[in-house]
């Protein structure tokens, strides 16, 4: 229940929006975007989610780029990018080796969007971490370790 006029006024108007937008194909509807990826978001391991997502072995590539810091000094906060190079880039999703949810997050890009993703991780150890992107119907991957410290102190 919404309290005040301006807050119901509010919300009807943004749904509007959120319709008129998914009519006209702007936005992929919000519940069959979620549904794609709920069984990856569940899996423990790298290849139980490469699984989920329809990955199957993809290839390495150093057009797939992450951009974060080598040692990160607070793990409950890593900042992480992920960009990619690669023509009709379709999806990226960020995973984390060592994380109880090998799964950190998984965009689905709309066409003409800039293949840039940028997200703050919890990381509970010091892991690899791996970028996918699905481009052209195809698969790739590229990794990097980030070294999670305790207060600071390196090692």
């Amino acid at each position: 229940m919404i309290p005040s006029r301006r807050q119901s006024l509010r919300a009807a108007g943004g749904l509007g929006v959120y319709a008129a937008l998914v009519a006209v194909g702007l936005l992929p509807a919000g519940r069959a975007s979620a549904q794609q990826f709920a069984s990856a978001f569940q899996t423990k391991s790298i290849a139980d989610t490469l699984k989920a997502l329809g990955a199957g072995t993809p290839t390495d590539s150093k057009d797939v780029v992450i951009n974060s810091p080598d040692i990160a000094e607070n793990g409950a906060v890593v900042p992480v990018g992920v960009r990619s190079n690669l023509p009709k880039t379709e999806m990226i999703a960020l995973l984390v080796e060592k994380n109880p949810s090998a799964l950190a997050g998984a965009y689905t890009l709309l066409d003409g969007a800039e293949p840039d993703v940028n997200m703050r991780i919890k990381m509970g150890q010091s892991s690899d971490v791996y970028a996918l992107v699905k481009a052209d119907g195809k698969f790739y991957m590229t990794k990097k370790e980030i070294k999670v410290t305790l207060g600071g102190c390196g090692g």
